[in-house]
């Protein structure tokens, strides 16, 4: 079933500062690899799951567990460049178990939502990361190491347990790694546990925050001490196969709103050292790198070399964002970022293998989100030809004049892009309560076009979620008491005014889908059509390892049909 869009980019407001935003939700809410780095590598709701895989003994258990999300990995990704393959992205595709129909079952398909979900097997409506802007970031006692002051990461934010807790419930002795781009990326995945959770900086340096260490570990600073991403100064991205293998136009001009200009092969990297490693997350040669660490960190932390135990390793690869962002999902810089993945992934598997043995690894695969084309050029893999862009900001003035006359504190609501955010204790004394005057923004709203919908909470409740799919997504994002109380989606791949760049966010199936893949040990191979959710990777991972998941409800369920028997 198709659904369709509400864009936005959380790290900015539309119409209503970021500011109010964060005071009024509050708690609310709660309710081709280069040769620096080439050398390294060789229905709603369904109870907690028991977790069982049959009769599988200790010894036959994966001795690694790893979770792979790629960052804006659309599913259609795999069809429309999946014959070049011929590294990691085609032995999971054509060796593992690959559901071609995942999707994100929330409304607001970004990084930090869409990353709570991968090993919690719950939606954002019971993780508490509901948006990236109340992700990780702005929180006590958390001050990332290596950065300005006032810069902290922490899942202070984030509720319940992971995949992670169950496994480490079942044996205390679990090793765990979690490694990204980005500190969401990171440490979301994993939970609450303390450990070894590390990202990026712009430094050129992986680190992490005091909520998990005060310093950074001996093998860390070895790898930082070798300052991969400066030696990348004045070097080019250029095409990793000829440009024939390209179908895809090199010049499109509105990719240079996003992409400083430019626009052409070769794309030129800074020849300043600290100028390329500020800038090094906008090239492939990120994934590289992080890949290198997270090896490098298996073999310093000895994750998987013990057969009486199993562990986890967590790794996002971020470029893909960074490159659909600039670009757009139709350029041929994406198409070339998807090849240099499949062929790093390809030596990252031959690697992993080779370290730890065949047989003794499980991946499950996916991502947190897909992404739009530009709405103002005609798509030819997505049909964007009615895309709009929509400003609030003339119905949200006249709202705010209504909340004056009625004497209500326009300081109690803000508008992030198509959140209608306020504090209910501000609307006591209005007759018909806070919905009386929502419901006059609301129908201002709708007479423009390239809005699709705007629900007032209060009838989202009422919604037959088996049927109406967008009201689903919603109300698996926002509690029906939590201070969202109105929500505008937009017509299908419509953005809003202020974004001028390719983006995602809306509950639209081409945010929202993405792969969903198993591979390796305890997998049952194969391409399924069946439509399957991310939530269900979590409870999936725990049949095969045969341990039991802590959290007392879970939204996923386990895909036995991945599994051997």
């Amino acid at each position: 079933m198709s659904v369709r869009p509400f864009s936005r980019d959380m790290s900015r407001g539309s119409a209503g500062s970021a500011g109010s935003v964060s005071r009024i939700v509050g708690a609310a809410l709660g309710c081709a690899i280069g040769s620096a780095l080439g050398a390294v590598f060789v229905s709603s709701c369904a109870t907690a799951q028991s977790g069982t895989a049959g009769s599988r003994s200790g010894t036959e258990r994966p001795a690694l567990v790893v979770m792979l999300t790629i960052d804006q990995l659309r599913a259609d990704y795999l069809d429309r460049f999946g014959s070049q393959f011929t590294g990691g992205l085609r032995r999971i595709a054509t060796e593992g178990a690959l559901f071609k129909n995942g999707f994100h079952d929330h409304g607001i398909t970004e990084t930090a939502p869409g990353h709570a979900a991968v090993l919690s097997g719950r939606f954002p409506v019971r993780t508490g990361i509901v948006m990236n802007s109340q992700g990780v970031n702005n929180v006590a006692n958390a001050q990332v190491i290596g950065a300005n002051e006032g810069v902290s990461a922490s899942p202070e934010r984030f509720r319940g347990t992971t995949l992670l807790d169950w496994m480490r419930a079942a044996n205390p002795a679990t090793k765990w790694l979690s490694v990204s781009r980005k500190d969401r990326g990171a440490i979301l995945p994993i939970g609450k546990s303390k450990g070894d959770v590390y990202w990026y900086l712009p430094t050129g340096e992986f680190t992490t925050s005091g909520y998990y260490a005060d310093t950074l570990p001996t093998w860390v600073r070895q790898f930082n001490a070798r300052r991969i991403p400066h030696s990348y100064a004045g070097k080019t991205w250029d095409l990793f196969r000829d440009a024939s293998a390209y179908p895809e136009p090199d010049t499109v001009s509105l990719e240079a709103n996003a992409a400083g200009g430019d626009i052409t092969f070769p794309h030129a990297a800074p020849r300043d050292p600290a100028q390329m490693a500020a800038s090094f997350a906008a090239f492939p040669w990120m994934d590289e790198l992080t890949l290198q660490f997270a090896l490098h960190g298996v073999r310093s932390l000895g994750l998987g070399a013990d057969a009486g135990r199993s562990d986890l390793l967590a790794i996002s690869l971020s470029t893909t964002d960074a490159i659909g962002h600039r670009f757009g999902p139709d350029s041929r810089e994406l198409h070339d970022q998807i090849l240099r993945l499949d062929a790093a992934l390809g030596a990252f598997l031959d690697s992993l293998t080779a370290l730890r043995g065949p047989g003794r690894v499980v991946l499950a695969l996916s991502s947190d989100h897909g992404v739009a084309p530009f709405p103002t050029i005609r798509s030819p893999n997505s049909p964007n030809a009615d895309a709009k862009r929509v400003s609030l900001d003339l119905p949200w003035k006249a709202f705010l004049q209504r909340l004056a006359a009625a004497r209500v504190d326009t300081n109690a609501v803000a508008l992030d892009d198509g959140l209608v955010i306020l504090r209910m204790e501000a609307f006591s004394r209005v007759r018909g309560g806070a919905d009386a005057l929502l419901e006059s923004f609301a129908r201002d709203v709708r007479r423009l076009q390239g809005v699709q919908r705007v629900d007032l909470m209060t009838d989202l409740a009422k919604a037959d979620t088996t049927r109406d799919v967008i009201a689903r997504r919603w109300l698996h994002m926002f509690a029906p008491t939590s201070n969202v109380r109105l929500i505008v989606t937009l017509t299908p791949y419509s953005y809003w005014l202020s974004t001028t760049y390719a983006s995602h966010g809306s509950p639209h199936d081409y945010d929202a889908q993405v792969p969903v893949a198993f591979w390796g040990r305890g997998v049952s191979g194969g391409v399924r059509a069946d439509s399957v959710r991310v939530v269900d990777i979590a409870p999936t991972l725990a049949a095969i390892l045969a341990v039991r998941p802590t959290e007392p409800v879970l939204d996923g369920r386990v895909l036995r049909q991945a599994i051997q028997p």
